[in-house]
């Protein structure tokens, strides 16, 4: 499926018209490898040409000369990146033409859930995702930018300053990419509201309170600092998940009002704020489903949205649809339906699963974008884009995700994908092998799995975070032990780590393969020996197996520490390293704990005579494991 060496050719850029040319600087200063100033070298020509489409690009080669002729700026730079996966260079003549089947193919980049991403790590997206021909970038930010006047909000978040945010917008023009703010109007405000400053802002947790003098001066204030930054006029203005919005102190304030009512009535005036600065707003669509159902389900088949309430919506708000569950492309298809039978033709949003892994579910995300992007095209869609959030932590090193977001790109680029293609169009964008980043998934694709292809679960999290003593997560454990599937994964990808010059990323799953391989039967054989009252297992493992998981714990630490600095500003860090900290900890309590036991200084480890029982039951298919969170494997006990 994958080219394991780079191959590719140097390239001497012949002739390049001048809204190509900054770009084409980044690229050559940041990809010299792939450039010559030998003349004698593969010649790249680009020029400007209208098609018949009003996007897309074709190129030509005779002899050792490409001519790409080109629609858009970000044509050109997607055909760069085919060039540079080296699959025309041996032939002596080759044609080759794409037009994108959506105009718009995005991403968007969660910097909210606890990682800011460093600016000069978005310009390095940015060069590689203008390669793939993604042509529109959204930061997600909730309270990670910073408004004049309002010291506490993103208080100790690092978050982006005005100057940083124009810089990266002005930065992704070179590509032809526009970039444009997500942020939150009305639900997902938990973390502004975890200071006092903001008490007479909320309604219910997390949830703005709606139809207040105090609300939309405030709201004014973010949209008006969010949308400075870029040229663009477009901005994402959420309104997803506001659960129990005008239950809280609107009700008490206001009186009962159809919760339906109230987000229309919010929904105008944040428009109108927009409308004076000549903004044009999308939000989130998921609310007027939830509403509609007896569930508070987004995907309840039996949702109803009263026909009074369509009517109520603006019809100049673009709503988007969030899907990155569904892996039948009829599911899409009928959702985007529904969102015509509102009067709007949505932007699809689906997704790369980066949040609550530690390396994306890239599988599962090609299942996924590969039903959704086939409905779009069916459906006429004309935007799209995948989101990669950062959900419990942003544990995940982001970059995972790239295999999934050329998947993306391909599709928007063709009727039908081959992944040996995307595989090769990655070498080019990226220099990484393929097949390597796809392997890494196998940390959460264990033996025992019956479709991996559709399962999204990240069992590698909650073993890894899994309490030693409680063994909390336990019963959800495969019944074969894993230790093998581990030790293979780690050597596979320390090995592959070395193959493509991007490689090296491979680095941290094959740590923390190396962990799990020593972690993922602890339990089992620590509860085992202990009834079996077998001391000298107890003995061996006190003495060998839990000191040489201290010692790669350690390892996995400062290789994830250094990871997060290289992606990430500081803030948030904190996060991940009390998680290791504690897990050392615990380790360290559980050898005192055996070897207090194994003295006879304590009668009982009271924890391995506990009954351990599964509790996701009720959601996981069988032949399948759940996802869980840091909190829910580290311990049984609800803090508040």
């Amino acid at each position: 499926m994958s080219v394991k060496k780079s191959s590719q050719p140097f390239f001497h850029l012949a002739s390049t018209p001048s809204e190509l040319r900054s770009g084409l600087k980044e690229i050559q200063n940041f990809y010299p490898h792939r450039f010559s100033d030998n003349r004698s070298s593969l010649r790249i020509s680009f020029q400007k040409k209208s098609f018949p489409a009003e996007r897309g690009y074709h190129f030509e080669k005779k002899e050792k000369e490409f001519v790409v002729s080109y629609v858009r700026p970000i044509d050109a730079f997607r055909a760069l990146g085919i060039l540079f996966s080296g699959r025309f260079d041996s032939q002596a003549t080759a044609t080759f033409q794409e037009t994108p089947r959506m105009k718009t193919l995005g991403v968007m980049l969660d910097v909210s859930r606890n990682g800011v991403l460093r600016v000069d790590v978005v310009k390095e997206l940015l060069r590689k995702l203008s390669l793939m021909g993604i042509n529109a970038v959204i930061l997600y930010t909730e309270d990670t930018y910073e408004v004049p006047g309002e010291p506490f909000f993103g208080y100790l978040r690092g978050g982006y300053s005005q100057k940083e945010l124009k810089e990266l917008d002005r930065y992704a023009s070179r590509f032809g990419i526009e970039m444009f703010p997500c942020i939150q109007t009305l639900g997902h405000m938990e973390q502004m509201f975890q200071w006092l400053e903001y008490k007479d802002l909320m309604d219910v947790d997390g949830v703005l309170l709606a139809e207040d003098e105090k609300t939309y001066k405030f709201i004014e204030k973010l949209i008006t600092t969010a949308s400075s930054a870029f040229r663009s006029k477009r901005i994402h203005i959420g309104m997803d998940e506001a659960h129990g919005v005008g239950t809280g102190r609107y009700l008490k304030q206001k009186g009962y009002k159809r919760p339906f009512d109230v987000l229309n009535a919010h929904l105008k005036k944040v428009r109108e704020i927009c409308l004076q600065r000549g903004l044009k707003p999308m939000i989130w669509s998921d609310m007027y489903f939830r509403l509609g159902s007896k569930y508070n389900h987004y995907y309840d088949e039996k949702t109803v949205i009263p026909q009074d309430v369509i009517a109520g919506i603006p019809k100049d708000i673009q709503l988007v649809y969030w899907d990155y569950y569904h892996t039948d492309q009829k599911f899409y298809e009928d959702w985007i339906h529904r969102h015509h039978q509102l009067g709007s033709n949505p932007v699809m949003a689906g997704g790369v699963w980066t949040w609550s892994h530690f390396w994306a579910a890239l599988p599962f995300s090609f299942t996924t974008t590969n039903a959704c992007m086939s409905a779009c095209k069916k459906k006429k869609v004309d935007e799209a884009f995948v989101t990669m959030w950062g959900d419990d932590g942003m544990e995940c090193d982001i970059f995972s995700a790239l295999p999934g977001i050329q998947y993306f790109a391909d599709h928007g680029h063709a009727d039908q994908v081959e992944m040996k293609e995307v595989a090769q169009n990655f070498l080019g964008s990226c220099n990484a092998t393929f097949d390597s980043w796809v392997k890494a998934s196998d940390l959460d694709l264990v033996p025992g799995i019956a479709e991996t292809s559709k399962s999204n679960n990240n069992s590698s999290k909650w073993q890894l975070w899994d309490d030693p003593l409680l063994g909390v997560v336990q019963p959800h454990r495969p019944k074969v032990s894993l230790q093998r599937h581990y030790q293979s994964l780690a050597l596979f990808l320390q090995k592959a780590s070395k193959n493509n010059r991007e490689d090296h990323r491979l680095i941290f799953p094959a740590q923390i393969a190396r962990v799990l391989a020593l972690k993922c039967d602890l339990v089992k054989d620590l509860r085992s020996a202990y009834q079996k009252k077998n001391r000298p297992a107890l003995k061996k493992i006190q003495k060998k197996v839990i000191p040489a998981l201290q010692v790669e714990v350690r390892a996995l630490w400062k290789i994830h520490h250094k990871l997060w600095l290289s992606l990430y500003r500081p803030f948030g860090l904190e996060v991940l390293e009390q998680r290791y900290g504690g897990l050392l900890a615990r380790l360290e309590s559980l050898s005192e704990r055996l070897q207090d036991y194994l003295e006879k200084k304590e009668p009982s480890i009271p924890e391995f005579e506990t009954t351990l029982h599964k509790f996701y039951v009720w959601d996981t298919p069988d032949k399948d494991l759940p996802r869980m969170t840091y909190g829910r494997a580290s311990t049984s006990t609800k803090l508040r």
